[in-house]
């Protein structure tokens, strides 16, 4: 039998987020599976997505000791993998994400999952001390087999870096169409808003988005902005809003997946005016929520959303008002995104996304 080691990066880092959604999925394809197994990585996180985990360290008394500093769960449980790669007792290992702790104690073969090329694409856009772009070259170099989540994804890792296109597989993230649809409700939501999903940072081109909102209140007196995701609102953030009039209009939210499920059913639109995305989860679960969307012109969203979606030149203020104008007041145009989307969705099974997975670390043991 083949056994995974996955460890604890992501999951010390993240409570929601979309790399350690993606690694809790495999764990639970490899609980479906007889031949293949996995060791986890982690003594104690937040991470909602392994809450139902056998973790070596739970209960209300650690949790209120532990988590008094972000940093003690990821020391702690990066320990626990220093000493688990030191045992070896596993044939893959499977890091969630590119902090190269582990080169001096690994043994056995390494599988990597490369996200995004963003750090390389557009580096004007991060810290230069930001040690990522070194970190990914590192995990690159020594992987023995490379998952990258879209043809976009693994044309730019093989322009940036001297890769064997062989060991690179691409395989799409997906959902569970086949699971329950949890929507959680969420009150004094505005009637009519327009949605944005995630981080703020500047390649996410926020700025852009809430400039064009600002251009389009005339035409829409009564149309808000509805944020999810990202962390609270920095002062550059408020100072922004403020300076565009949109303070009263521009709502904040922590959402739950639940919740997010709700945000998605119930907008005018959502906008995902990213410069540059590995993928863009938040496309397949807008699909499931019949959310119609508009996006950034960007190749790798060509890719994942094809004819489902509205396209807006992702660098000019004046075609994302245009567009965005257009989308919004034109029901007709957004049922038949909607309907697209349905068919679109299909394309891309969380079972399939899981199966090649799997395959991946069978051909490495």
């Amino acid at each position: 039998m083949t056994k995974v080691f996955i460890d604890h990066q992501k999951f010390s880092t993240q409570k929601y987020g979309g790399i350690s959604r993606y690694f809790a999925n495999i764990i639970q394809g490899i609980k479906r599976t007889s031949d293949i197994s996995y060791q986890l990585g982690v003594m104690h996180a937040k991470n909602h997505y392994i809450q139902s985990e056998p973790l070596p360290i739970k209960g209300s008394f650690s949790d209120r000791v532990l988590n008094r500093n972000e940093r003690y769960d990821y020391r702690l449980n990066q320990l626990y993998c220093k000493r688990l790669l030191d045992k070896a007792n596993f044939d893959v290992f499977h890091p969630t994400y590119y902090d190269p702790y582990y080169i001096k104690h690994l043994k056995k073969p390494l599988v990597i999952t490369i996200h995004d090329m963003t750090h390389e694409r557009v580096p004007e856009y991060f810290w230069a001390q930001d040690p990522l772009t070194q970190q990914k070259r590192i995990n690159i170099d020594r992987a023995d087999s490379i998952i990258t989540i879209s043809n976009t994804t693994k044309k730019e890792l093989i322009c940036c870096f001297d890769v064997d296109p062989a060991k690179v597989s691409v395989i799409y993230h997906g959902l569970d169409i086949d699971a329950p649809f949890i929507v959680e409700p969420i009150a004094n939501l505005p009637e009519q808003y327009v949605l944005f999903v995630g981080d703020r940072s500047g390649y996410k081109n926020f700025y852009l988005f809430l400039s064009a909102v600002q251009k389009l209140i005339p035409r829409f007196p009564d149309l808000h902005v509805v944020l999810t995701g990202g962390g609270k609102l920095h002062v550059a953030d408020r100072e922004f809003i403020e300076r565009l009039g949109l303070t009263d209009r521009v709502h904040h939210l922590n959402a739950t997946d639940e919740q997010l499920n709700y945000l998605y059913q119930n907008t005018q639109l959502f906008v995902y005016p990213s410069l540059y995305e590995g993928f863009g989860l938040p496309i397949l679960e807008a699909f499931r929520a019949q959310c119609p969307m508009l996006l950034s012109d960007t190749e790798c969203f060509r890719e994942i959303a094809a004819d489902a979606a509205v396209y807006f030149s992702p660098l000019s203020l004046d075609d994302l008002v245009e567009t965005m104008g257009a989308t919004l007041m034109d029901p007709a145009l957004k049922a038949q995104l909607v309907e697209r989307g349905n068919r679109r969705l299909a394309d891309f099974p969380l079972q399939k996304s899981i199966d090649e997975t799997l395959s991946v670390y069978k051909s490495l043991a």
